[in-house]
């Protein structure tokens, strides 16, 4: 059940975000993170490797979507809270996908080259979707060069992450967060 839950709910959280960014909303993409985040930490063996996973994923959306935006190769709608760094809400994905690494993608841990072709295909599959669903993603003409920088850096984020959640998961002992304030 909970490959399933990690999975729907991820999907939850980008539509969430893309919707609420098609609007010019930053929040609703964050108030998902924080809700999928909640549910998924609550269920945890290892909270602070998903914690710490989560972290690692938002440094890897900046490199990616920053550089992105840097470059000029893209611009985000709701590019909240500046238009020069990776909007809140795409920062709030990256998040989000990381959890997925310890549920439902946690098959890909022993296969990073999976992985890697994975995010190559994916990762940019996702921002087209975006960009011609939503328009939340305009890609400097022509396109091809953006969706080239999001294959490398999704060819390199995804099995990173992969690596890192097999590592801290197997690296920390079990622990979860309690509602009453206990871990065990």
């Amino acid at each position: 059940m909970r490959f399933w839950a990690s999975l729907i709910g991820y999907q939850l959280v980008w539509f969430a975000a893309v919707i609420g960014a098609g609007h010019g909303l930053a929040w609703p993409g964050v108030v998902g993170m924080l809700l999928y985040a909640a549910c998924q930490l609550t269920a945890a063996r290892h909270y602070k490797a998903d914690l710490s996973l989560m972290a690692a994923a938002v440094a890897l959306g900046l490199l990616v979507d920053g550089g992105l935006i840097r470059t000029g190769l893209a611009n985000y709608a709701a590019a909240w809270p500046s238009a020069a760094w990776a909007p809140a809400w795409i920062l709030a994905l990256w998040a989000t996908f990381a959890l997925t690494f310890t549920q439902s993608l946690r098959w890909l841990q022993g296969r990073l080259h999976v992985a890697a072709l994975l995010g190559a295909i994916g990762g940019p599959l996702a921002y087209l979707g975006a960009s011609r669903g939503w328009q939340v993603v305009r890609f400097a003409d022509p396109p091809w060069r953006a969706l080239l920088w999001l294959g490398i850096g999704w060819a390199l984020a995804t099995p990173i992450l992969a690596w890192l959640a097999g590592r801290w998961s197997n690296d920390a002992t079990p622990t979860s967060i309690a509602l009453r304030g206990k871990t065990s």
